[in-house]
């Protein structure tokens, strides 16, 4: 990390920065601005002043790492949504088919808000104790034992009210280790890819979680297939969940044969360097409180979450809740034909989303595709609905897959996009795209069937049982519309991200510029460093090694023998971060 950046990430005072004045004058209008006006544009020009990560050399092993994990995770907890009506039959019998449907979601959403917890947990893992790789381990151990439990678990004729407890405690177990599993997942194949694949890699990581909703849906058309409607009610809807322990052992060997990343361990063994040299007394705080601890990161946070909320609803709008609502709710179409559909759908999605993926990486801006994906959603979701109500095959295909390209050109680089936000900090980047991914997903995605079945009702009401009111059917895309504005905005003027130094403001750049040929420059000492951190490392006294090389001239930054030990400390400290990366 530049010893700019890391002041900001890791000191109590952040480091000055020659030129900022400059840099925020225009956009201040004067000097008067209060303390956390001033911390908040430190830290932004922080950011901006980090280097590039020399660490990616698009390792297959962590891809298919992450795509085995997400093709799994996402298998599991898909088919619970898919299987939605025969559940909610199955464990809430005693109540209207309305009702039956409306407390699966609930159960479904359970799961959601258990995502935000398991991204805190996953996220100090994976940055602070043991790391991208292990993380995902134990994230796939955690979701397989409630999935199969799930297969087996007696209905509310066999155990009563004790029955749908159960199924939302291992709802909610599967939800704990999703939090953790996709952001994992980003990460460690971002932090493992060069820059000019960045967008691709994050699609491929994408597409997986995509698959994994396609191979629930294949699975659950061949029960509804092979299975008579009475069948499948009773006891077959067991199987897809069983389907899961064919895949564990596979996902294993690639788990084991996945190496660390790179960049996450020599920033971690260099921060216990640093402990070690300032001989602290008291543990590094947990990672979530170094996220919430600082304004610049609050506000990164809380645009991730904005932009992420069109992408979150309109994914699980498209792929869970649209087959629902043509079988169950307008009855155009039997359950296995909306389970072939939305396969078809599906496999023409994870098409589109490695295209954009691809596409990303030539923009000269990662966000410039999202900009164009963003007002497509607007339009294509009430656009869909519309389609819905052309009584034709091809206008409920053609339908979902305009509004699944739009949807891809949002996605396709998402991943890349969530990653770089954070990777200034490899110890905290697992955390923030964790955090701020599982926040969109569960504020927007899980409350999502519950808010489409709400308004799909609320609708028919208006209509007053009218089957020609074409305009109420928009209802649900509308809502999808106007999450698309507020994401349209965030990623316009709340969030920042590093390729703003490509086509932002001049003066920001030529400040960049100047710090950065500045830690090029520290970057010469780096052997005298590694040397000093191999003798620390060895049991040696830290005062003696610092007082060793004091006689260095002032260009390697080193103070003279008689400066107090303390001011070496704080000279190493200042002057000799890891590098981060961008």
């Amino acid at each position: 990390m530049s010893g700019i950046a890391a002041a900001a990430a890791h000191s109590p005072t952040t480091t000055h920065i020659e030129g900022m004045e400059n840099v925020h004058k225009d956009a201040a209008g004067s000097d008067n601005v209060s303390a956390s006006e001033k911390l908040m544009r430190e830290e932004e020009l922080s950011f901006y002043s980090a280097s590039e990560n020399e660490h990616g050399d698009d390792n297959i092993w962590g891809l298919l790492s992450g795509v085995g994990g997400n093709i799994y995770e996402w298998y599991d907890f898909a088919v619970y949504g898919l299987l939605a009506p025969e559940i909610g039959s199955s464990f809430f019998p005693d109540q209207s088919k309305e009702l039956q449907l409306i407390n699966s979601f609930g159960v479904y959403l359970a799961a959601f808000l258990m995502r935000p917890l398991g991204a805190i947990m996953f996220g100090e893992m994976g940055d602070r104790i043991i790391g991208r790789k292990h993380a995902l381990a134990v994230s796939i151990v955690l979701i397989t034992v409630p999935s199969v439990t799930m297969g087996l678990l007696p209905t509310y004729d066999m155990w009563g009210w004790v029955a749908p407890v159960l199924l939302v405690i291992l709802r909610m177990m599967q939800g704990l280790s999703v939090g953790g599993q996709l952001a994992g997942s980003y990460v460690i194949s971002i932090e493992q890819s060069s820059s000019r694949t960045r967008g691709f890699r994050g699609s491929v990581c994408d597409a997986s979680s995509v698959g994994g909703f396609l191979l629930a849906s294949a699975v659950t058309t061949v029960v509804r297939k092979c299975f008579t409607e009475e069948q499948v009610n009773e006891w077959a809807w067991r199987i897809p969940f069983w389907f899961s322990l064919l895949l564990a052992p596979i996902l294993y060997y690639i788990v084991r044969n996945t190496e660390e990343s790179k960049l996450w361990s020599e920033r971690n063994e260099q921060k216990e360097t640093e402990i070690l040299i300032r001989e602290s007394e008291h543990q590094t705080r947990p990672a979530v409180f170094d996220l919430f601890g600082s304004p610049f990161r609050r506000r990164q946070l809380a645009g991730m979450i904005g932009t992420l909320s069109a992408v979150a609803s309109s994914f699980y709008i498209l792929f869970l809740w649209t087959p629902v609502y043509l079988s169950e709710l307008r009855g155009i179409m039997s359950d296995a034909d909306a389970d072939l559909l939305n396969f078809c759908v599906v496999g023409i999605y994870i098409f589109f989303l490695l295209i954009a993926g691809k596409l990303s990486d030539l923009f000269p801006h990662r966000m410039d595709l999202i900009r164009i994906g963003l007002p497509g959603l607007i339009i294509g979701c009430p656009t869909m609905f519309g389609m819905f109500e052309s009584e034709s095959w091809w206008g409920y295909l053609f339908g979902q897959v305009q509004f699944g390209l739009c949807l891809s050109f949002v996605q396709g680089c998402m991943a890349a996009w969530e990653v770089e936000l954070w990777m200034a900090d490899p110890t905290l980047s697992f955390t923030g795209v964790a955090i701020g991914h599982n926040l969109a997903s569960t504020i927007f995605g899980g409350t999502m069937p519950l808010v489409a079945t709400y308004l799909f009702y609320r609708s028919e009401q208006a209509a007053g049982g009218d089957e020609d009111a074409f305009y109420v059917r928009l209802i649900p895309g509308l809502y999808i519309s106007f999450l698309g504005c507020v994401s349209l905005y965030c990623i316009s003027y709340v969030v920042k991200h590093p390729h703003d130094v490509r086509t932002g403001d001049p003066k920001l750049r030529e400040a960049i510029k100047r710090e950065n040929q500045k830690f090029k420059e520290v970057r010469k000492s780096k052997q005298r460093r590694k040397r000093i951190e191999d003798q620390l490392g060895a049991g040696g006294d830290g005062a003696a090694v610092v007082m060793e090389h004091g006689a260095m001239d002032s260009k390697d930054m080193w103070t003279s023998p008689q400066s107090s030990f303390n001011q070496g400390v704080n000279t190493l400290e200042g002057q000799y971060q890891p590098p981060t990366t961008l």
